[in-house]
């Protein structure tokens, strides 16, 4: 028997991510010494306090029912009192809903306000759920807002055509492009989307990988923001438990309701238990300051991120130190699938920019989630290759 997939489904480009995994399982299989720069995910472990609360709360039978799809009350309180403590935001509890990790919470957000047919503004080149897993998925049309470098990366907003949009995506720190932007830029946002009745959502999963002395803002410190915007955020970048799915999604209270509608008739919210876990991570900001452990992590990325960007201008590629995450936004002077092929020849994996949607051609994603002896190697095969 063949079945149809629905016509949403057809719509889905390829997903360049899954692509990638099998092309790394097919080489790991046949013995290649795969070097993998180009999945966005932290090779550093969960800091130990976190194994150990993880331990004890899955040895708590109590935390193995049912969550709600709000989410835990201790959870959302937990998520509140980080935001005032980091962002000196105010936030209630009935204003942030738990979430299986940030991507979820992003594509069903356009569940619960997008209709057939209407567009939504999407940065080019993005994380693809935003075009793919909320719009598409949505029946919507996804409007692509070009992030072009003479921009540093940012939407130009006063070139866009936004007659038919009701939504908005933003993502800062960036990924992919490692842009990073100010208060000043979230203004300008808010005001569009409050000109224009849009809804914002805002995705700000790397606020805490930075470097350099950048302090990454939250949408919500600007004034206005609460009445159009959303802000998703995740455990997943910070304490690098991205296994773990757990996030949240915070902001303007209608906005919030609406998502967790949706969530009430898909899920039952994360596990208790990593919930309960999530609350002690979130303890552990004592102010608006990195805690310990997170400065470490950050001063051990900030490392490799200086090994990979010193190689690839040396050998005359363009790009920056960035600011925050743990990407690379690299020029690579052509197109950048042939760029990505050449290095794969070599046991090193990275990302065509093309895979982030049409303005990324030209560029690579190289991450930095690798120990420094492999990210060594790595540049080494790079000199080799070029």
């Amino acid at each position: 028997m063949t079945f149809d997939y629905a016509d949403r489904i057809k719509r889905l480009p390829p997903y360049l991510f899954a692509e990638i995994e099998r092309i790394i399982k097919e080489q790991k299989a046949q013995g290649v010494d795969l070097i993998s720069l180009s999945i966005g995910d932290p090779d550093l472990p969960p800091p130990q306090f976190i194994i150990e609360a993880l331990k004890q709360e899955a040895a708590d039978l109590k935390n193995h029912n049912y969550s709600f799809s709000q989410g835990e009350s201790d959870f959302r309180a937990a998520v509140s009192e980080w935001y005032k403590k980091r962002f000196n935001v105010d936030i209630e509890q009935d204003q942030v809903v738990a979430l299986l990790g940030s991507k979820e919470g992003i594509a069903n957000i356009a569940r619960a306000f997008i209709n057939p047919g209407d567009q939504v503004l999407v940065p080019d080149p993005a994380y693809p759920v935003y075009a793919n897993g909320s719009t598409i998925l949505c029946d919507g049309t996804a409007i692509p807002m070009p992030l072009l470098e003479e921009n540093g990366f940012k939407p130009d907003f006063e070139a866009l055509d936004i007659q038919k949009a009701k939504m908005m995506f933003l993502n800062y720190p960036n990924n992919p492009t490692a842009a990073t932007v100010d208060k000043s830029f979230l203004k300008e946002a808010v005001d569009f989307a409050k000109d224009n009745n849009l809804i914002l959502c805002y995705d700000n999963a790397y606020s805490e990988v930075t470097y350099d002395g950048y302090c990454a803002p939250s949408i919500l410190e600007i004034d206005g923001a609460m009445d159009v915007a959303v802000e998703f955020h995740s455990l997943s970048k910070t304490f690098n438990m991205t296994g773990d799915r757990i996030a949240y999604a915070v902001g303007n209270k209608q906005l919030v309701n609406g998502l967790t509608k949706v969530k009430s008739q898909i899920d039952s919210g994360p596990p208790v238990y990593t919930q309960k876990v999530a609350v002690k991570a979130l303890a552990s900001y004592i102010s608006g300051e990195a805690p310990e452990f997170l400065q470490k992590t950050n001063k051990i990325l900030k490392e490799r991120r200086d090994l990979l960007v010193d190689t690839l201008q040396k050998l005359g590629f363009k790009c920056n130190k960035p600011k925050a995450t743990f990407y690379v936004w690299v020029n690579v002077n052509g197109n950048s699938m042939e760029f990505a092929t050449k290095l794969l020849n070599v046991g090193v994996a990275v990302t065509p920019g093309i895979g982030f949607g049409k303005c990324g051609e030209g560029y690579a994603r190289i991450t930095f989630t690798q120990p420094k002896e492999r990210i060594i190697e790595a540049c080494n095969r790079m000199v080799n290759s070029f």
